[in-house]
């Protein structure tokens, strides 16, 4: 069965989370990914503990293996000449170029997007960055609380009164640069090649991607809503962020319940099932409210379990709170194929001679026909498919010998 990006190349010169996130999803659903890192430590995540035992040592990192599953890796000096050239050479035989580097770095490398497009007019260029390639901010450094937190997003997370809560997974990073960057490749990439509806312009074209315009997307509704009023939403304020008491985390006697009963009916079950229909009218009263002082001391009255059949009896979107432990071993997680193993060869990072088994998340886009494939390869040791790639693009034996010798590239 064929993959749905099979035939797709991409060069992926990203580092750390939103780029490497970005080349996974492409990966796993067919894309030929080739990691395009430094002769020195490449991909920073490599170095990041905690480290598995066995894998060789520049593939050893938890982070670096959750995220880097079929891919190869080229090891490359971009500051020299002869990688400088090795990249061309690459670039003319590749659909997708991903970056993540401050903008203009590229360029003053002389390897930029119209450096690269007079080799490939077909090149799609992919630049993710945290305040994008032009605007007041393009040179600033960043990371997602930073972005979040200059979007407005940050600012209205949390309680009234309390402080600005982090979440912990990456909004920006993944919501606001790896998927924005995955769909405007792909997007690109259609318009270049056509379809049905439309004839291929076959040109490539320069995908500006900004973790802070796509962390900024996330409050659509919220956005929407001050346009049309004019009022500033504030803290613990937002009906679907804190301010309503049919929609809130709620402490019970071992844990935490969240109850989303957003609409009438669900609310009007949830009060029926505790035996409290006096309660119904004040679905939309906010924290502080006698009502809401009700509600919690309900909620505090049983258990996780107790809820938990509470909730099957009873449809009223009310789900336990769980730890990630108990997320991971969940039946959903299982049914659903949301935790994979992938067979991690050995190497010099330990003792192990056979491959190690390493648990990772799985695919999140369910394709009924052509599913994706999460144990094509194996995450690259830095610079394993050196040789290999440059043997492909023409490379004789004795230039890559020159090359390797001169620090050019690099191999295990």
């Amino acid at each position: 069965m064929s993959l749905p990006l099979a035939g797709v190349r991409v060069l992926d010169l990203s580092r750390l989370l939103p780029g490497g996130f970005c080349s996974l999803l492409l990966a796993d659903l067919g894309a030929e990914v080739l990691k395009v890192e430094d002769t020195g430590a490449g991909d920073y995540l490599r170095w990041s503990p905690p480290y598995y035992d066995g894998p060789h040592a520049s593939a050893r990192s938890a982070y670096f293996l959750a995220l880097n599953r079929n891919k190869r890796s080229i090891a490359l000096d971009l500051k020299q000449d002869g990688g400088r050239q090795a990249l061309l050479r690459l670039v003319r035989e590749y659909d997708v170029l991903l970056e993540s580097f401050r903008p203009g770095v590229l360029e003053r490398l002389g390897v930029g997007y119209e450096r690269c497009r007079e080799e490939n007019p077909g090149l799609v260029w992919c630049a993710i960055s945290g305040y994008g390639q032009d605007g007041p901010l393009r040179d600033r450094a960043g990371h997602d609380m930073n972005y979040l937190a200059l979007m407005g997003l940050l600012g209205l997370t949390g309680e009234s009164g309390g402080p600005p809560v982090q979440s912990a997974g990456q909004i920006a990073d993944i919501g606001g640069g790896a998927l924005m960057a995955a769909l405007g490749v792909l997007a690109a990439l259609r318009e270049r090649d056509g379809g049905s509806a439309q004839v291929g312009s076959g040109e490539g074209q320069l995908v500006d991607i900004s973790m802070a315009d796509g962390g900024l997307s996330w409050l659509a509704l919220v956005a929407g809503r001050y346009f049309a009023e004019g009022n500033v939403p504030r803290r613990g304020g937002i009906e679907l962020a804190g301010s309503l008491i049919c929609y809130r985390p709620y402490e019970c006697l071992d844990g935490w319940v969240t109850l989303g009963a957003l609409e009438p009916k669900f609310w009007r079950t949830w009060c029926q099932g505790v035996g409290r229909e006096d309660l119904i009218d004040a679905q939309f009263q906010g924290p502080g409210s006698e009502a809401h002082g009700e509600v919690e001391r309900i909620f505090r009255e049983r258990s996780r379990a107790q809820w938990q059949e509470f909730a099957r009896e009873h449809d009223c979107c009310l789900e336990l709170v769980l730890d990630l432990d108990e997320a991971l071993d969940s039946e959903l997680v299982r049914a659903r194929q949301m935790v994979v193993e992938i067979e991690q060869p050995a190497g010099d990072g330990g003792t192990a001679s056979a491959p190690l088994r390493v648990r990772q998340l799985g695919i999140p886009v369910k394709l009924s026909r052509t599913p994706g494939e999460h144990g094509r390869l194996p995450a690259p040791a830095l610079g394993e498919h050196t040789r290999a790639v440059l043997g492909e693009l023409g490379y004789a034996e004795a230039e890559i010998e020159a090359l390797q010798s001169a620090g050019a590239v690099a191999a295990p």
